[in-house]
């Protein structure tokens, strides 16, 4: 198993966003729900290396157990992104509604 770089933010590529496709993108900024949703998929995917790294500790057949503790932090700061991604969307949707036209 091995520990993949952490992907900037600012990179579409980070989130797994075609850039040649212009559906997914508006005027080359990627569209807001499809970074959200490759959000929550990057989270279920940093969850899921931590459960097999945490597997192979318990069975004996990890032999760094620093990679467990390094998928632990990726998946929490997986999570601690996507709910502040979550708020600021929640805060700006509370925002917009609370303007007079």
């Amino acid at each position: 198993m091995l520990i993949e770089q952490i992907k900037p933010l600012w990179q579409s590529e980070a989130f797994g966003i075609d850039t040649t496709n212009n559906t997914a993108q508006k005027d080359g900024i990627p569209v807001f729900s499809d970074i959200l949703n490759n959000a929550i998929d990057n989270v279920k995917q940093t969850e899921a290396d931590r459960v097999e790294a945490d597997y192979l500790l318990s069975t004996g057949q990890l032999d760094n157990p620093a990679v467990l503790s390094i998928a632990n932090s990726k998946a929490e700061i997986a999570v601690q992104l996507m709910v502040q991604m979550r708020n600021k969307a929640l805060e700006s949707y509370n925002t917009v509604m609370s303007m007079s036209v």
